[in-house]
């Protein structure tokens, strides 16, 4: 596959609302940031290249937090993209806070969301964030009044659409009675399906659902799993198609439900050209049976 046929339109489309339709293949712009996804990128020039090279390949959803770095995501996102071209949709989240390198802290306190609202608004560079998550449940704070923020937000203009991420039935069901939600983000992929009732769930509604982690790329490297097993299923599948086992593995979500909107992330312009290849992968009724079956 050529460079100039890569395009993330490839993958179809999800109709978010409010007239806001994304290709199904997006990107997660975690690792923009430095490692432990702490503090700036080594290669500050070299990020603002990458983002700006997966709009250039039709990726029209990013994804981010105010986690990252903390902060330090976003902030490149508006340098790089900046007024934002027609049709780009930035999605970010708030509700956990880093106080140390290693720390990630659940703060679902209606003051916090609200102060961390405001901070996504400003390094973003917009009066309205196109769509803000709740990151995760706060086990201190009551879910009702964590998910009321989003949704007074909502009504102020804040925010546009809302979604819930890192939630298990029962708190998809408490955010959909406050708020219409939009999207969910919870961990996903070939390895890790714990959230497949969720996943079905958001199919039923039409809500998009957008597996985090979409690679289980930590244990790609560290060998075993289905990832892991250089001559199982997924790398025959690989070799039949002349693909790279990632794209495989992006394929194959993309065909679990029309609902799915994978985020894979990078550091890296050749593996970000990859992974948008992977919405070309056209995977057959079989190769995907035996991927679904294939026991973890």
């Amino acid at each position: 596959m050529s460079m100039e046929t890569i395009s993330a339109a490839a993958a179809g489309t999800h109709d978010l609302g409010d007239g806001l339709v994304v290709n199904r293949l997006g990107f997660g712009a975690m690792r923009v940031t430095g490692k432990d996804v702490w503090g700036p990128p080594a290669d500050h020039d070299a990020a603002i290249r990458l983002l700006r090279r997966v709009v250039e390949l039709d990726v029209n959803f990013l994804d981010t937090a105010d986690s990252y770095g903390p902060y330090v995501s976003e902030e490149l996102i508006a340098e790089a993209l900046h007024p934002y071209p027609k049709g780009v949709v930035i999605a970010t989240k708030g509700g956990l806070t880093r106080p140390a390198r290693h720390a990630w802290d659940e703060d679902g306190r209606p003051e916090h969301l609200r102060e961390a609202l405001d901070g996504s608004l400003r390094r973003l560079r917009v009066d309205r964030i196109d769509l803000y998550q709740l990151h995760a449940p706060d086990p201190e704070v009551p879910y009702e009044e964590s998910v009321g923020v989003l949704r007074d937000s909502q009504v102020d203009g804040k925010i546009r659409l809302v979604g819930v991420s890192n939630v298990d039935l029962d708190e998809l069901e408490i955010a959909r009675g406050i708020v219409d939600v939009v999207s969910v983000q919870n961990r996903f992929n070939l390895n890790d399906r714990s959230s497949e009732d969720v996943l079905d769930r958001c199919e039923e509604l039409g809500i998009a659902f957008i597996p985090w982690f979409p690679l289980d790329t930590g244990n790609l490297a560290k060998g075993g799993g289905l990832m892991r097993r250089s001559r199982g299923p997924l790398h025959e599948i690989a070799q039949r198609h002349a693909a790279a086992n990632a794209q495989v593995a992006i394929a194959w979500l993309l065909a679990r439900s029309p609902v799915m909107l994978p985020i894979p992330g990078t550091s890296n312009l050749e593996h970000l050209e990859e992974n948008v290849g992977a919405a070309a992968v056209e995977l057959s009724e079989e190769e995907i049976e035996e991927l679904t079956e294939e026991e973890m």
